[in-house]
């Protein structure tokens, strides 16, 4: 067991006191989103939208296209909401998107395979990758953008 002088406890005081004058407790709190991120948000928003960087409450997200950019934004403050649940505190207050290219995460479903191979008519929503959503809320908002969206685009 490590001593009142040892050199373990004195580079853990060192470190310690290092983090609290240099701030960099918050910042590296809110690296806590990437661990979490495919979870909170489910497979299908995984393999579309990924954490790029968080810097000053600001959480910077790419995603695969504009479509997505513009769903994602009518949900950013549940997805923030969520987020910060699972963080325990307020780290994430703001989203931003860019669009960029995103490697997919591990486990593909299946249904987005299946609509990737057939196009669907504009006015047809194939809104199975919704099973994969396991926040029963952010699968509520998206099911809600899809039949606004089908609703517009019959008119169109």
């Amino acid at each position: 067991m490590a001593g009142r002088d040892s050199p373990t406890m004195r580079i853990g005081s060192v470190l310690e006191q290092s983090l609290k004058r240099l701030n960099l407790g918050t910042q590296l709190d809110e690296y806590g989103v990437w661990p979490i991120w495919n979870d909170v948000v489910g497979t299908a928003v995984a393999n579309n939208a990924q954490p790029e960087r968080i810097r000053n409450g600001t959480l910077f997200l790419k995603v695969s296209s504009p479509v997505w950019m513009q769903q994602l934004q009518y949900m950013k403050e549940l997805i923030a909401e969520k987020l910060n649940q699972r963080l325990g505190a307020e780290l994430v207050k703001n989203i931003f998107f860019v669009v960029g290219k995103i490697e997919p995460v591990a486990e593909e479903s299946a249904a987005v395979t299946q609509a990737e191979e057939k196009p669907l008519p504009p006015f047809e929503i194939d809104t199975s990758f919704l099973e994969t959503v396991a926040d029963p809320e952010i699968r509520q908002a998206f099911e809600r953008i899809l039949k606004s969206y089908a609703k517009r685009a019959k008119r169109a």
